[in-house]
């Protein structure tokens, strides 16, 4: 358990979702792209604070039973103490809110880690994306969790 806490994400944390976003990523969202997800109406973006400092945060679209991840990031420095597991957890609990029965994401065909992670949380491979990323032309993997139910079934009944 992490001391990480959540909100939904409002017009003040923008400027730091976009600093994150510039830390974290080759080809961040802008400040202007970020602002126009509080105005669309799939979207559903979570903020994970520490204290009162906004260190995480993830954002998705959730259309008819099916929730698509668009973003994730974690600060730098609070990788590695369970943050990332944490943000996702809860976008699977706000997806399942929102009537979501499945979510999906791409991830970097690199990024060992985040596999690792999301397949911890009851997501597989399904697909590839051929050159999927701009910035380096990589691969990225369609991973899917298609019973967020499940998945959130078995955190509640993990000692």
């Amino acid at each position: 358990m992490t001391d990480m806490h959540f909100r939904p994400m409002q017009k003040e944390d923008v400027a730091r979702i976009a600093e994150l976003e510039r830390i974290c990523f080759r080809s961040p969202w802008s400040e202007k792209a970020l602002a126009g997800e509080l105005k669309n109406p799939v979207a559903r973006y979570r903020v994970g604070l520490v204290g009162e400092a906004l260190e995480a945060y993830a954002g998705m679209w959730v259309i008819y039973d099916e929730a698509h991840i668009t973003n994730v990031a974690v600060a730098p420095a609070f990788r590695r103490r369970g943050y990332g597991r944490a943000i996702m957890e809860e976008m699977l609990r706000t997806a399942r809110l929102y009537g979501a029965n499945q979510m999906t994401l791409e991830v970097r065909e690199s990024n060992l880690v985040a596999q690792a992670l999301y397949g911890n949380l009851g997501f597989e491979t399904a697909g590839r994306r051929k050159r999927y990323y701009s910035d380096t032309g990589e691969d990225a993997f369609i991973m899917w969790n298609r019973d967020i139910g499940k998945t959130l079934a078995a955190f509640a009944n993990k000692p």
